[in-house]
């Protein structure tokens, strides 16, 4: 892991962009990720994009322990909201809620050993919903 100034890690990020439907079932439904990609993969497809905020970025650091479940409250390092004050604030506890429900999360006991306690980067776009033609 790159190391930053003193005593900070840079964060392991996936970009995901979502649209405004929901993504597939909650980890728990589907065999324990065992691999990077499909931890972010099973994170990406409980979450839910509010619809009132197309346009909007946010990414949202945490941690999990070994288990899956989460290490501490997960905080904003990146924000570009659009519309109004409300609109904002709605998306942001939108997003909040839909991370509460994903945790904790399926993951192996091999995986669960790499990723304990090591800082996470979820940046979520919301994007239009594709038109299929």
């Amino acid at each position: 892991m790159k190391r930053i100034g003193r005593s900070k890690t840079a964060p392991i990020c996936m970009v995901v962009v979502l649209t405004s439907t929901f993504l597939g079932a909650s980890s728990a439904d589907s065999a324990p990720a065992n691999s990077w990609r499909e931890l972010y993969t099973a994170v990406g497809k409980c979450i839910q994009t509010p619809t009132s905020a197309i346009g909007s970025e946010i990414t949202v650091v945490f941690s999990i322990k070994r288990d899956g479940s989460l290490l501490g409250k997960p905080r904003i390092s990146y924000a570009k909201l659009l519309g109004d004050t409300n609109t904002q604030k709605r998306f942001v506890a939108d997003i909040f809620a839909a991370l509460g429900k994903c945790f904790p999360l399926n993951i192996t006991k091999g995986l669960g050993g790499a990723v304990a306690g090591r800082p996470l980067s979820f940046r979520i776009v919301a994007r239009p919903p594709e038109i299929s033609t």
